[in-house]
């Protein structure tokens, strides 16, 4: 695929991207709010520094992953970089991570900042991209609970033995001693509750503490300790409390997720190794017969461990699937597994989208294709809808009564076949007659002339403009060999012939957004024809009024002028010059008079 069209089709959300040369070597990962935007810069602008013009040179292939948010672009691109070592990346390659804020597992726990995750059973929150955000969090939660900062085992025995003495933190006022006894562990537990809440980011609890702690140090005058609350919870209020990118609770397993259409089906897959994604992979799986998404994605999953040599004992997938027994099977419901289903399912689907876009620049024939063969099992067709027209009526309390034809040929619309009609047979706003006139003398003429008839025909309307176009239908013998339907424009129902219950499409499927533009374009070419009668009505009256003055006259006047409201205020001598001396005499004197 070429590199111009990878980069036309890429989305325009925060993800991370990926650049590899011709032997599939990765050569760069980088993070984008943007991802179009950004990947697109590489290649139009005229670089500064020759390192980053041979990287563009080298650059064969680009990969990409969506992610919800900035923040997660962020901890995705270090994941990565750690992982793949890139010779283009210089920042990140160290052993550097990002922050946690643990609650240590133990009698009367410690809560700090820490780099490190270890398996004990501790309580992880994070990471943060900012650390200057951890730091704000940690010294607000010292502003409001005292806890203990040693690192004393501190068990009933070693109590009650009095092992340990009461320290400087104590005396300053930043403990309450629980090593000599002075504080309970279920008073000490209360408070880290509490903290817990805040660390999630449920301030709710905690907001009226905020509020009397500034409120103190307000009385108390100390307003540079009560500006400094302040900034610190203004600091915290965009904070982000968990990642789907990086989630301790997350262990080593594999995620993968399928979305399908009418030929083909797409699976994404993500290697979650300690709690991080390290890799991301898409594949276009060509369907053969009438598989299911479960049968296909059985398949996908063997393959892609098989591929990538994959050893986790545990998979997330949307639905249940067969695997065997050796391996855990789990289909999460709510919270963080979830949202990592879920990140990987629009993964599939932005692919999806692309491989759609690429094809229609590479391939427009197996894009039309497609469309076509989903057009007709969701329509419920015999053939492929290949020639649809579509019909809608206009007028104003009756009076200049049109009907338009629009004609959609492999998807798009053309236009040299749309058709205006005056309605001729039918007195009065009634939209029934006129469709069953319209139809009737769009079919028959083209009948007689030996012309193409459509697979599909739209009516714009409910049961009772159908109705009346299959009388048409039946007068001309076509009744069962045009598939014909209505569309009813407020719940977007499709009505059959002879079922009085409509059908609903997926309001997100390709083949309703066709009926829906067919619809929409025969309403705008209805209602243009429309204007243009009633306006040029109204000009044809004004001028029929002056006596001696013909359709000759009026039709060289408008063609000059372009308006009555011209020609009421032109002189008598350009006038003259366009319908002579004894016309514009009447003219003129028509409008003084008037």
């Amino acid at each position: 695929m070429e590199l111009e069209i990878q980069i036309k089709t890429l989305p325009t959300l925060p993800g991370v991207y990926q650049y590899y040369d011709k032997n599939g070597t990765i050569l760069y990962v980088g993070k984008a709010k943007n991802l179009k935007k950004r990947v697109s810069s590489y290649f139009t602008k005229n670089h500064e520094y020759g390192k980053t013009k041979i990287l563009v040179k080298k650059i064969a292939n680009i990969k990409h992953i969506v992610v919800d948010t900035e923040t997660d672009a962020l901890l995705l691109e270090n994941n990565l970089i750690k992982k793949y070592q890139p010779r283009y990346n210089v920042l990140l390659k160290d052993d550097k991570t990002y922050p946690w804020i643990c609650i240590k597992k133990e009698r009367f726990p410690r809560v700090f900042l820490t780099r490190n995750v270890i398996k004990d059973g501790s309580e992880y929150f994070g990471p943060y991209t900012s650390v200057r955000t951890a730091k704000a969090l940690l010294d607000l939660i010292k502003e409001l609970y005292l806890l203990r900062s040693c690192n004393y085992d501190l068990s009933e025995k070693n109590i009650e033995d009095q092992k340990y003495k009461i320290c400087l933190d104590f005396h300053i006022g930043n403990c309450k001693g629980g090593c000599e006894g002075l504080q309970t562990e279920l008073s000490y537990n209360e408070d880290i509750g509490a903290i817990r809440n805040i660390i999630k980011g449920n301030f709710k609890e905690s907001l009226k503490l905020f509020e009397d702690l500034m409120m103190r140090y307000a009385n108390d005058m100390e307003f540079e300790e009560a500006q400094k609350i302040k900034e610190k919870i203004a600091l915290l209020a965009n904070y982000q409390a968990k990642s789907t990118v990086v989630n301790p609770s997350i262990t080593n397993v594999d995620v993968f997720s399928i979305i399908s259409d009418e030929t083909y089906s797409y699976v994404n897959f993500f290697k979650i190794i300690n709690g991080a994604i390290i890799q991301s992979y898409t594949t276009e799986i060509k369907k053969k017969l009438d598989e299911t998404d479960k049968e296909l994605l059985e398949l996908t999953i063997v393959e892609i461990r098989q591929r990538f040599n994959s050893q986790s004992k545990e998979i997330y997938v949307p639905f249940e699937v067969d695997l065997g027994e050796n391996l855990k099977v789990t289909i999460p419901k709510l919270g963080d597994k979830k949202r990592i289903v879920d990140l990987s399912l629009r993964n599939a689907k932005y692919y999806r989208q692309e491989r759609f876009k690429q094809i229609k620049i590479v391939d427009p024939d197996r894009h039309v294709n497609r469309i076509m063969a989903q057009m007709q099992k969701d329509l419920r067709l015999t053939v492929e809808p290949r020639h649809i027209e579509c019909f809608d009526n206009s007028n104003i309390q009756g009076t200049n009564p049109v009907s338009a034809c629009v004609v959609f040929k492999n998807g798009k619309p053309s236009k040299k076949d749309y058709r205006h009609f005056n309605i001729k047979t039918v007195e009065g706003p009634d939209d029934f007659a006129s469709m069953e006139e319209v139809v009737f003398r769009r079919y028959k003429r083209l009948l007689e002339e030996g012309q193409d008839l459509p697979q599909l025909i739209v009516i714009d309307g409910g049961k009772g403009q159908l109705s009346a176009s299959l009388k048409s239908l039946d007068v001309l013998g076509l009744r069962n060999k045009i598939a014909i339907i209505g569309i009813a424009k407020r719940l977007e129902e499709i009505y059959y012939p002879e079922d009085s219950v409509p059908m609903y499409l997926d309001k997100t499927s390709e083949s309703l957004k066709i009926i829906q533009q067919l619809r929409n374009e025969a309403h705008r070419f209805s209602i243009t024809h429309h204007r243009n009668k009633r306006s040029k009505n109204s000009l044809t009256n004004e001028f029929e009024q002056i006596p001696g003055i013909g359709k000759q006259t009026i039709v060289s006047l408008l063609k000059h002028f372009k308006s009555t409201k011209r020609v009421s205020e032109a002189s008598f001598e350009a006038i003259e010059k366009i319908v002579g001396k004894s016309k514009a005499t009447k003219i003129v004197n028509y409008y003084q008079k008037k």
